[in-house]
Order: structure tokens, then sequence, then C-alpha cells
């Protein structure tokens, strides 16, 4: 039994999720423009797609699956056939020698359950899942990215094929790199040449992981086109090219009219660089799906949660967010700018690159070409009368003192930096120039993180820590007191969470990634030592004191609640501990 809007209206209303103008509001706005609400109510942020699934699945009395982050191996989902999940809604996910398991739209499908179990003998575990989650997960009726690539390579090599049947089958391998990349959830495609071959390999949970090699004779007809796709220069090879294009993802209709075919546009950042052995490509998937997490999706501890919260609260000042590349800092922005986008404020943002398109939000691309740096955008989005500006990135002086200055006369500023702790932000900015009363007088709250991968829910297990494991925590004091600290003197009954491999995770034991945090919020004590010039040892020692918890810690946390290893934590943090 699928849920009816009354009664999904009193499921959110009635936990005081939204009001009832706003539900009323999606209502006739969702039926104007023909969408269910659902959807409507997910596609316009009012409520993330994995909270309103957890809810309605509680209220069906159903298990909740979330199916979005999930590896799902070509013969687990033949179970079913397409045509049969497309018109039924539904999806199979993970088998074992006893069940295999069903995500659905209708978990009161019994026919289908009943075909299931049938065909394979095993019982069948019901879950639900959310209708744009099936739309997501659908397109995945596809051979392996391997298998796929290396049957167009297997064309390309045929010696009878023509140029123009070369060239449609060189489309058709990028094109494939491309869809499978978002597929697997990748967030870079890295295409790198060898002296004799290319390899493409994609990164998954910031983990890059081996794909197909390419021969040589067809490595540049592909390089050729994603030049051409990006707008770069094909006659040049010896220089490094920066570029952008869109991709249309197809996206089939999971209604009963199984022909009917839509796509989703999925923006990719394009940077190639010339080596000894040819040009490299890299390619950044931009979803908008990975940009606009709420804070609990990206990992925030309800109390740092909070703390945020009453940041943004501020109609000015600066929220500082920090940490390495590839830390997840602009997916924390773009969380941020999720909560505060309302059609009465006025938000502006300089990026480089834009990664992806927010409606009611002014977004500048940074072009050095032509003279629009970070500095200069700000200088010219602060005479666009906005309330919030966002920066990319705050890199040399000039861009932190139009920043700083900006917060003094009436705006919210939310930037990144590179620095390893939230306590380092403070004298960071001290060494670009900025005056300690200023930094003081303006920073909000600095947010320091790192990503960590998700240990996978379908294979997890407890077990007792092993012995390399009490030897690592036994010659790391900060591990041992921190694991002391939450379960006592005694650690030989410490238990541990692991994903011991599975189809699901493709013997990984990980699926998906999330943020261990820190967050400084200023206060009289620590405004004092700014001004004193203290060492960020100094400024950390006053935050602790009055209730910051490290990053090392929250990391901790989520190690004891199964959601991530200890060796996992020590691979993206081993500097805080």
């Amino acid at each position: 039994m699928k849920i009816a809007a009354a009664q999904l209206e009193i499921l959110l209303v009635g936990s005081n999720l939204i009001s009832h103008k706003v539900f009323t509001d999606a209502i006739n706005k969702s039926e104007k423009e023909n969408i269910p609400i659902e959807e409507y109510l997910v596609n316009e942020g009012i409520i993330s797609d994995l909270n309103l699934g957890q809810l309605i699945a509680n209220t069906l009395g159903q298990s909740y699956i979330n199916l979005s982050r999930l590896k799902i191996p070509e013969e687990i989902l033949q179970i079913i056939p397409e045509v049969v999940a497309r018109s039924r809604g539904v999806i199979a996910f993970a088998k074992d020698d006893k069940s295999v398991s069903l995500g659905m739209t209708d978990p009161d499908d019994l026919e289908i359950t009943n075909t299931v179990f049938k065909r394979t003998g095993l019982s069948v575990n019901r879950f639900f899942i959310t209708t744009l989650d099936f739309q997501s997960t659908v397109s995945r009726y596809n051979s392996s990215a391997k298998d796929a690539l290396e049957k167009i390579l297997a064309e390309l090599k045929g010696v009878s094929l023509s140029k123009i049947q070369k060239e449609a089958s060189v489309i058709k391998l990028v094109d494939t790199m491309m869809q499978y990349g978002q597929l697997n959830n990748a967030s870079d495609a890295h295409f790198d040449p060898l002296e004799e071959s290319a390899v493409l390999r994609y990164r998954i949970d910031g983990i890059l992981h081996d794909i197909v090699e390419i021969p040589k004779n067809i490595v540049e007809m592909v390089v050729a086109r994603v030049k051409i796709l990006a707008k770069m220069r094909t006659d040049e090879q010896r220089a490094a090219q920066d570029g952008k294009l869109t991709f249309a993802m197809p996206v089939s209709d999971s209604g009963s009219n199984a022909e009917k075919k839509e796509s989703k546009k999925i923006d990719v950042r394009v940077s190639i660089v010339p080596t000894t052995h040819g040009e490299n490509i890299v390619m950044r998937f931009l979803s908008i799906q990975n940009r606009a997490l709420s804070l609990d999706d990206l990992g925030f501890s309800p109390a740092d949660a909070e703390k945020v919260r009453q940041a943004i609260k501020n109609p000015v000042g600066m929220i500082l967010v920090t940490g390495p590349t590839g830390s997840g800092k602009t997916t924390t922005l773009y969380g941020v700018l999720k909560i505060l986008n309302k059609r009465e404020v006025n938000i502006a943002t300089v990026e480089d690159p834009v990664e992806y398109a927010i409606e009611g939000i002014t977004q500048i691309q940074v072009n050095p070409k032509t003279d629009l740096t970070f500095a200069n955008g700000l200088r010219s989005i602060v005479r666009q009368d906005p309330n919030i500006i966002m920066v990319g990135e705050i890199r040399d002086h000039e861009t932190a003192d139009i920043a700083v200055n900006s917060a003094m006369t009436g705006h919210l500023v939310l930037s990144t930096l590179h620095t390893n702790n939230a306590a380092t932000t403070l004298p960071r900015l001290l060494d670009m120039g900025i005056e300690p009363f200023l930094i003081a007088s303006t920073i909000n709250i600095a947010v320091a993180q790192r990503l960590v991968r998700k240990v996978c829910e379908n294979c997890r297990e407890s077990y007792i820590y092993s012995d390399d494991e009490k030897l690592l925590i036994e010659t790391l004091p900060r591990l041992k007191n921190s694991l002391v600290k939450r379960v006592g003197e005694d650690l030989s009954t410490l238990r541990l969470y692991k994903g011991k491999g599975c189809k699901v995770c493709e013997n990984t034991g990980y699926v998906g990634r999330i943020g261990v945090f820190e967050i400084l919020s200023m206060s009289s004590k620590i405004k004092a030592a700014i001004l004193n010039r203290a060492s960020s040892q100094e400024i950390e020692t006053i935050a602790e004191s009055e209730g910051m918890t490290p990053m090392f810690e929250d990391g901790i946390e989520k190690v004891l609640k199964g959601i991530t290893t200890i060796t996992e934590l020590l691979r993206v943090a081993s500097s805080e501990y």
C-alpha cells in the first residue's frame, strides 16, 4: 500500500517537520507541475529523501533501505527482469543462501514477492524505497563498466572500420566512461597515460579503482573527444587546459509506460595536463545529489549540528570550513546554503568551479583569463546588495581582507581555508595579514573536517579487536585514552565493527563516506587569545575546555557506533592523534 497525500500531510505536519502552510503550498505546486508530492518535497529541499523514506517506512510498518550508495551486482539485479522492475517499482539488491532482499516502492505488492519466491526458492525480505531512489537505481540495469567498455574497445580494434564508424565508437566509449562513473557513485574518472596504453580509473569513496586499459592507438581519439566536449583546444598538447561539459545521464520512468525515457544533466569538470607519456585527463562529476546534503547526512553530531544552525542564524560574520583538498569542504558549504536559501534573502557566490547550479542564488565562476579572481569577484558581489556571500576559497591577503570587511559591514560570509584543524584557522588569517581585532569580531565558527569511508551496512559485523589493533592502540596514547574514556580501563572486551566483504561493497567492507568534524565557536576567552596573538595550540586548549569536541574524538564516536573503523580514521586524521 502506497501512502496517500493526506496521510503524508498528517505524518509530516504531525512530526513538526514542516508546517501545514508549507505542505499545502507544496501540494498545489506539485499538482501544477504534475510531479508527485514526495518528489517535489525532496527536490525543493523541504525534506531529504532519506528522512522521507524512513518516515514513510515507519508509517507503513516496513523496514527502510536507501539504495543510492549501494553497489548492486548485475546478477542480483537480474533476479527481477528490467521490464518487471520498472512496471512494479521493485529492485533486487542483495542475496544469500537463505533469502533475497527487495527494495519496493510498494512493499505490499505480494504478487511480485510470490513471483520472486517461486523463481529463487528463497525467502523474501521486503524493504521500502522511495520513488526517487527507485528511479536512480533502476538505471543500473546494464553490464559492468569493465564489460561495457571492453565491448566497445573490441569494436574499435576492428580493422575494417571506416573513419565514421571509429568516431561513433569513440563517442560511445567516452559517454560510457561518464555514465558508468555516475552509476558507480564515482567522484572522479582518471585517464592515466602509460607508455603503451592508458588506464581508466574511478575514484569511489576516496579510493581509486582500475577499470580498464585502453590501447595507445585509441587514447589520442579519446583525448580529442573529451577536449571537444569540454570546449578545449584540440591542437594543444603541451599546455594544461581546464574545461567543463554537461553530460545527459539517461534516467528511465518508473511508471507503467516503460518506454518513456528521461535524462538528468550531470556537470563534469575536466582537467587535462601533459605528461611524459601523453595527456592525463581527470573528470570530476559534479552531481547535485552529492552537494545538497543536510547537516545530519554530512555526519555532524546533534551537538555540532546545533552549533552550525545557531551560527547561521547570525545575519553577519564569517563561517569558515577548513581541511585539505578532498575533505568535503565545499559539500558542507552547500549543505549550509541549502538551509539559508530562502526567497527573502539575496545569496551570491564566487566559486572555482561552480559545482552545481542552485536556483535562486547568483553564482559567479572565477576566470583568471578575464581577471575575474576571487578578490575581484567578491568586490563586485558586495555592490550587488547581497545578504549572504559564499567565497569558494580564501587563498591570499586580498581575498581575506575583502571577505573580513564584508562580514564587518553587514554580510554573512561563508568560505573555506586550507588548514589542519579549526584552531589553526585563526593564526592562518593572522599570517595573511588580517588584524587580530578583525578576526575576533567577525568569525562566528570555524569547522574543520575530514571524510572517512563508512562500514558497509549489508555485511557489517562486530568483533573483539584484533592483536594488530591492540598493538596499534598501545602504540598511540591518544587513541588508547579516547577509548578508555568511553569504555573503561579494561579494553579486553572492546567490540569494534567492520564490513566482512560482500557483493554490495565489492568485498571492500565500505560503502559511502561521512565527515568527522570539530567546531570552534568564538567565545570571549578565544577572542582575548586572538588579540594576544596566541598560538593555535593555546586556542585549541581553550576551545576544548569550553566544550569543543576534537575531530579525532568525533571520529572515535563514529568508530564505536560502527559507522567507520579505527584504521580508516587514522588514514585520514593521522595528524590529529
